[in-house]
């Protein structure tokens, strides 16, 4: 036996679903055309079966039922007849016959059954010249009777649909006739025994024989309706029009024109519509067309949409938006109609003059305060009335401008003079020559670096001089290197605060003119900073106070002039981070911090 349709019931579902498309791509078909339905239709041909179900099922005797998926049943004829009482609505009865396998051992039989039906029921066509599309709904005696166990009848049910091909008046070819087969059985005792529940399909085909009916029916006269366009504003003309068909044609066509909630008049077959005055929302017109017969009447209807007025949208920008007392800008605007209207602009503004009535405008800001002034940019449709839109944008008018003082030149020739930066012992390094530079030395340098670039403002070819220093304890070429290095590293630190480079000129001296322990002793004797108590603490560590004040950069002003009689130094007793600028070692910091001041102005040394 087949096994193909032995999958789950939603196999036969699909089945069932796609054929019953077909049928309604057909029934759209099947409007097109007219054919008159025959009063009686009689249909013999081939019956196949697929049960969708495992039966369930007590042999005599026996203790435990058995159970198997039941196989498709290719033997089978069906017939039925149908009474029309219209073209559309029948009623039908069906029978049909599918026979045993005829297999004689019980394991060959289990999954084979029998199975016929009488049933009745409505038959619903939709009919053309050559198609005939139908849906049907059947219910009645239902007999299954599988090879290994008795019959038994109960009430089932059929419903599906088909598809008839006219071959002529009286006689068509069912090419597909689909039910889906409901209904369900018990073939043991209740307790032991789960039911038989038929969940299938049965396809057809065969030839149908049409009798009775009258000849073709006369086809009625129509009306078709259309209006242009289909969306409009209020105001504006629509144009109705309407088409009649298998109307006499020896009678004269009348039109008859109404309209809800619109006004519409007129006697041809087409007329105008007047949406003046009329609030959005769909409205319909309806046009009666006869030809002065009994049945030479039919009507249509169009409907059309006022759609609601949108306002124009507009933004606006002004080039620049910072002028200067008396200056202009230029106003732009960015406008739109969402319905494509025409558009006209105006402006106004809070201060000043504004004219143009283009999408560009021009501010004068003469006569106006220092601050900022509102334009208001209007735009405005070509509706009566019109919609209009507005937006706003600012333009600040810039004060005079404050005169810059004049930097005090000497006073940063002084400040200038002279600095020193220090350096910790063996910094930098020829590994990292970027480091070694300290927090409290880079402040020095960003505040000289500062006042530099202002003096260049009057004197650009001033120069820095930069002479780099080492404490005496390393040798000839070691000091020479680290001096250096000590030079490079601030002449670094000094290009990236925005000194240009041309400017600054270097000499690295080594362990040449270093401060003598007179010299050193003698400044921290006289800084007035220093307490007495902290005088004496500094004096008593006199030889780490000498290394460190070698351990230097000195950077002069090339053009000091007079202001090179005074330096300013800040030795490295007095900076935050002395601990370490102190330290004679390599790595190590002193425990021992003096208190000390910040600043002390001294005689060049």
């Amino acid at each position: 036996m087949s096994s193909h349709l032995k999958g789950h019931p939603g196999r036969v579902l699909t089945m069932l679903v796609v054929s019953i498309a077909v049928l309604c791509v057909c029934s759209a078909l099947a409007t097109a055309q007219d054919r008159p339905a025959p009063k009686w239709e009689f249909y013999g041909g081939y019956s196949f079966h697929y049960p969708g179900a495992d039966v369930h099922g007590t042999l005599p005797l026996g203790l435990v039922p058995l159970t198997s998926r039941l196989e498709s049943n290719p033997r089978g004829i069906g017939a039925s007849a149908t009474y029309n009482f219209n073209r559309w609505v029948g009623l039908t009865l069906d029978a049909s016959d599918h026979w045993g396998s005829g297999e004689s051992t019980l394991f060959r039989r289990i999954d084979d059954a029998a199975f016929s039906n009488l049933s009745l029921g409505p038959k619903f066509t939709f009919r053309s010249r050559h198609f005939s599309p139908f849906l049907e709904a059947l219910v009645g005696d239902h007999r299954l009777t599988p090879d290994a166990f008795h019959d038994i009848d109960k009430l089932g049910f059929m419903f599906g649909g088909g598809l008839d091909v006219n071959v002529s008046r009286h006689v068509a070819w069912r090419l597909l006739r689909a039910d889906y087969v409901m209904s369900n059985y018990r073939f043991g005792p209740r307790s032991t025994t789960p039911t038989t529940d038929l969940s299938g399909v049965r396809l057809q085909t065969g030839l149908v024989f049409m009798f009775g009916g009258g000849g073709a029916a006369p086809v009625p006269p129509s009306a078709s309706c259309s209006v242009q366009p289909a969306e409009v504003f209020a105001g504006e003309p629509v144009t109705a029009t309407a088409a009649g068909s298998n109307f006499n044609p020896k009678r004269t066509l009348k039109y008859n024109w109404s309209g809800n909630g619109v006004k519409v008049a007129g006697s041809d077959a087409s007329t105008q519509i007047d949406t003046a005055g009329l609030q959005p929302g769909t409205y319909q017109v309806t046009a009666n067309l006869t030809d002065g017969s009994k049945n030479g009447v039919a009507s249509c209807s169009a409907r059309f949409t006022v759609k609601q007025p949108r306002p124009p949208t507009i933004s606006c920008s002004p080039d620049p938006a910072s002028v200067p007392i008396d200056g202009t800008s230029t106003i732009t605007s960015n406008a739109g109609s969402p319905d494509g209207r025409g558009l006209s602009y105006s402006y106004t503004a809070s201060a000043g003059t504004i004219t143009g009535n283009t999408s560009t405008a021009t501010l004068d800001s003469r006569g106006a305060q220092p601050g900022p002034i509102t334009v208001t940019c209007n735009v405005s449709d070509d509706r009566n009335p019109p919609l209009a839109a507005s937006a706003t944008t600012t333009v600040n008018v810039q004060p005079r401008p404050t005169p810059t003082p004049k930097p005090d030149v000497s006073a940063i020739e002084r400040r200038l003079a002279l600095h020193s930066i220090y350096f910790a012992t063996a910094k930098p390094t020829a590994e990292n020559p970027d480091g070694g530079l300290l927090p409290s030395q880079e402040k020095t340098l960003t505040t000289l670096a500062s006042d530099f670039q202002t003096y260049l403002q009057s004197k650009p070819d001033a120069r820095l001089t930069l002479e780099g220093h080492a404490d005496p304890r390393g040798s000839v070429k070691y000091n020479q290197a680290l001096s250096e290095r000590r030079v490079d590293r601030t002449k670094r630190a000094l290009v990236q605060l925005g000194i240009p480079e041309a400017n600054i000129q270097t000499r690295a001296l080594g362990k040449q003119q270093n401060l003598t322990d007179a010299e050193v002793k003698t400044a921290v004797e006289r800084n007035p900073e220093l307490s007495a108590q902290d005088r004496q603490r500094v004096l008593k560590n006199m030889t780490k106070i000498i290394l460190a004040s070698n351990r230097r950069v000195d950077i002069t002003l090339s053009n000091a002039g007079q202001a090179s009689q005074e330096s300013v130094r800040e030795y490295p007793f007095n900076a935050a981070d002395a601990l370490t600028l102190l330290d004679t070692s390599s790595g190590t910091r002193k425990a021992v911090k003096p208190k000390t001041g910040k600043k002390r102005t001294t005689k060049k040394q």
